[in-house]
């Protein structure tokens, strides 16, 4: 499982033009699952997450997390994560989970955020999607499962 984390001031998803999910302070999350994941890499980066410490305390020094802040996720799958651009020109998008195994782990990792008391909001799983990030910083790092 590879998630892009991006800290941001705010940001939203639109399908079809209408907001389907929006935050402010807090995180946008891209997450792509690859076919070897499980619920229990889904249970790896929750816990990560929602307790890594990238938000600056008083002295300008990343040491809150997200629950310390009382920040938001935007939780958006993300199968082109998995992407490989080493041959041709062409992304290889075989290492990318199935969509039924795929929505079947994301959506148990947004259950498991929502679970360490965080308020999540989603994209569309499958659909063509608009995501607009103010990030904060700019903050973004990339967490895998494996």
């Amino acid at each position: 499982m590879r998630v892009v984390l991006q800290r941001s001031k705010e940001a939203n998803v639109k399908v079809e033009n209408k907001v389907v999910g929006s935050i402010s302070k807090g995180f946008l999350l891209l997450v792509g699952i690859t076919h070897e994941d499980n619920t229990d890499d889904a249970a790896v980066l929750a816990e990560k997450i929602v307790n890594l410490r990238v938000f600056e305390d008083e002295h300008g020094k990343m040491n809150h997390s997200l629950l310390d802040v009382k920040g938001e996720i935007l939780s958006v799958s993300q199968f082109t994560l998995y992407g490989d651009c080493r041959k041709g020109r062409r992304p290889n998008f075989m290492n990318a989970a199935k969509p039924e195994q795929a929505l079947a782990i994301y959506e148990v990792f947004n259950t498991l955020l929502k679970e360490k008391g965080v308020q999540v909001q989603t994209g569309q799983f499958g659909a063509m999607m608009d995501v607009s990030l103010v990030n904060d910083g700019p903050v973004t790092l990339i967490l895998e499962s494996k």
